[in-house]
């Protein structure tokens, strides 16, 4: 074949390679990555008050397994705040009255300093609701739930946040 002739040829299957290669690499490109499935929360809130082992504490740990699964249920905010230094209930105040002016339309307790905190501050909080996980005598403003059994204190402590963000939320 005359070299003047071959040079079209060879420019056309060249130019046809790119065009097949750039085709399958369209076609089979990744598509774009999945949308996050960002969660919509309220802005209903529950705040839970923990001895300084946080939500891993053994009195805590239920009370903040209840909370997740009221959270899940109406979409509304938890969080959880240790008692860090002295374990407490004068100390424990100070940490309780954060929770206060941070809005939390439910605050909980449980173990020993958050709870004596409580029983001393909770008529200094008239406006707000509380749910003591423990001991405790029931105040005006306080609920208290005494179950030794931590699936129990996680269940009634799931209906109590999940009524609570309901009602909070509008709803």
């Amino acid at each position: 074949m005359d070299p003047r002739r071959r040079k079209p040829w060879l420019v056309g299957g060249a130019v046809a390679t790119v065009l097949a290669a750039a085709g399958l690499g369209w076609a089979l490109w990744p598509d774009s990555a999945p949308e996050a499935r960002a969660r919509v929360y309220t802005e209903a809130n529950a705040c839970l008050l923990t001895p300084a082992g946080g939500v891993a504490d053994k009195q805590a740990a239920p009370v903040w397994a209840g909370m997740q699964q009221a959270s899940l249920a109406t979409h509304g905010k938890i969080q959880y705040l240790e008692v860090d230094g002295p374990q407490t209930g004068e100390n424990a105040k100070t940490y309780l009255a954060t929770l206060v002016s941070g809005k939390c339309d439910l605050l909980l307790t449980a173990g020993a300093a958050p709870n004596a905190g409580l029983i001393a501050a909770a008529g200094s909080y008239p406006g707000s609701r509380f749910l003591l996980v423990g001991k405790g005598a029931p105040q005006v403003n306080v609920t208290v739930v005494d179950d030794s059994d931590p699936a129990q204190v996680t269940e009634r402590v799931r209906a109590a946040v999940a009524d609570a963000l309901r009602e909070a939320a509008g709803g």
